[in-house]
């Protein structure tokens, strides 16, 4: 029988805070003890790890199952043992690259980083690896322990690492330890793929299956070109939690808010909450502020499989906000047994409408602060998304733009632009990725877009980067849009002409500057500020006339 191998690194060094390592490996090796398949698996404890010793230990065992257990430092990396006993870091930069040299010359299936802020070396690593398991934050040494009961405790009874890691977040629950969303979970669902696909390009051909989904509009749930921002997602999956949560996503277009709230309402299903997903924005609807707000009733009551009753709940001797709340608490909230996470999509669209605006996010607020006092007001989980800067009046005690939990989504970094590249099936090199970022930058619509296109054939990334900035380009009415923003605000064009006429960054006015970034156009250097990339750049050059 082939072993499945586990090889458990760990690392204290002593100028770090001491850990109970010996304790959590015995914990381990007594599950295996106690397991009735624990002759399916190999178990190898290599401790006090070096950097060099981490190349050998893996050379030498080739493990299915890697553990590391010690200390994280985040961006700095791993904490390993020097040749003095103190600590050296190991960047996630040297880390990503140490699994991509190794993973041609054996398979890891799994990774599991057992250390304080780990999850930026998982997110280095996963493109090459199967399961990656991290931490988001300080995890504690019983906490991080009851992990690794829970976690191995089920794979030693011949369950899937998924179960694995669901069980060992919980037995850290079950202890009563406020830490079980501390570990994160990742799986690549490229790996282990069969090779096909001969749309692929010949220059980018690579060694997996990709099923494409539609690029247009938000990434389907169960998409794999969906590349996670696990700062962002685990803030607003603890958030949603909480009685009278509200969450405010802002971002450029096409940066991803949409496949954000769709996850975290998915999140909230999945817990058992009531979901509804609203973006009724329509100019019927908006009439005025009592036939929008019949009409959101209306709309929502339908989307919670319940009968409209509008004529019941709406007096004409009261106000229509009055209305809407009792229609909400006495009926809505009332009748829903479970948490309501209501997404309220591309609410920017409500501020010109001035009167409605102001009515309704004052409407918005109100019942988030009832959510602090009522009970029944503790249902309701608010989640709200705009492109726009809020140029609305709003008094401050009245505007759900200032209170909850704010979420500002931007550019992908290297690691997510290579991984969505990965995840594409496209094998490009590090001068090619590159000239890629130099033209989009990380911009996720920008990026999926001319990825999608180089994976089916359509066209070669030399191709796409002479066609980009022009009306043969992908992304003409991307840029036409901004193009008739720019034109209609003769301040934000001159400021915008003077950042793409200049090569080195420029110092605007501040006001300007805000703008033009809130629209995703321009990013920081500092107190100055330049394109954020050759694509906004070159097309500009071209169009916007003096």
């Amino acid at each position: 029988m082939n072993r499945k191998k586990i090889l458990i690194l760990t690392a204290n060094p002593s100028n770090t805070q001491p850990l109970r390592l010996s304790e959590e490996v015995r914990e381990i090796k007594s599950a295996w003890e106690r397991s009735l398949k624990r002759e399916e698996f190999e178990i190898i404890v290599e401790e006090a790890i070096r950097p060099k010793e981490l190349r050998r230990a893996l050379l030498t065992h080739k493990p299915q199952i890697l553990h590391f257990s010690g200390h994280g430092g985040g961006e700095q990396g791993l904490v390993l043992m020097g040749d003095s006993g103190k600590g050296v870091l190991v960047s996630p930069d040297a880390l990503s690259r140490f699994f991509k040299a190794i993973k041609d010359i054996f398979t890891i299936e799994t990774v599991l980083l057992n250390a304080c802020y780990s999850e930026v070396q998982a997110e280095g690593i996963y493109p090459y690896i199967k399961y990656i398991i991290g931490m988001n934050k300080i995890i504690g040494d019983e906490a991080a322990t009851q992990f690794s009961i829970g976690f191995y405790d089920t794979l030693f009874n011949g369950e899937s690492i998924e179960n694995a890691f669901a069980l060992g977040c919980n037995a850290i629950e079950l202890e009563n330890i406020p830490e079980h969303l501390t570990p994160v979970f990742r799986k690549n669902s490229l790996i282990s793929n069969s090779i096909s696909s001969n749309s692929i390009s010949p220059n980018y051909q690579s060694q997996t299956t990709v099923i494409f989904d539609n690029i247009d509009g938000q990434v389907p749930l169960n998409s794999p070109f969906y590349i996670e921002r696990p700062e962002v997602e685990i803030k607003c999956y603890e958030s949603i939690l909480q009685p009278g949560a509200l969450i405010r996503i802002k971002a450029p277009r096409r940066m991803g808010k949409t496949s954000l709230m769709s996850r975290i309402l998915d999140y909230g299903k999945k817990r058992g909450y009531h979901t509804a997903f609203l973006n009724l924005w329509s100019k019927e609807n908006l009439a005025d502020i009592n036939t929008f707000l019949q009409g959101f009733c209306a709309i929502l009551s339908e989307e919670l499989g319940l009968e409209e009753q509008i004529d019941k709940y709406w007096s004409k001797r009261l106000s229509s906000q009055v209305n809407c709340t009792h229609y909400f608490k006495k009926y809505l909230l009332k009748s829903l047994e479970t948490p309501l996470v209501l997404g309220l999509d591309d609410i920017d669209q409500i501020f010109p409408y001035t009167e409605i605006a102001q009515e309704f996010f004052a409407l918005l607020r109100a019942w988030h602060e009832n959510g602090k006092n009522e009970e029944i007001w503790q249902k309701l989980r608010l989640v709200i998304a705009h492109s726009q800067e809020v140029y609305v009046s709003l008094k401050v005690n009245q505007s759900p733009f200032n209170v909850g939990l704010s979420i500002e989504i931007g550019e992908f970094n290297t690691a997510q632009i290579q991984e969505l590249i990965q995840r594409h099936g496209l094998n490009l090199s590090e001068s090619e990725i590159e000239q890629l970022r130099g033209m989009i930058d990380g911009h996720p619509y920008l990026l999926r877009t001319a990825l999608y296109q180089i994976a089916k054939g359509n066209l070669t990334l030399e191709q796409f980067l002479k066609i980009a900035p022009t009306d043969e380009g992908l992304f003409g009415d991307f840029l036409y849009h901004y193009l008739l923003l720019l034109e209609d605000d003769k301040f934000l064009k001159t400021a915008m002409q003077e950042i793409i006429n200049s090569d080195v960054p420029v110092k605007l006015d501040a006001v300007q500057a805000f703008k033009l970034r809130s629209m995703g156009l321009i990013e920081s250097r500092g107190n100055e500020v330049q394109s954020l990339c050759n694509l906004y750049r070159l097309y500009f050059q071209e169009r916007l006339s003096e």
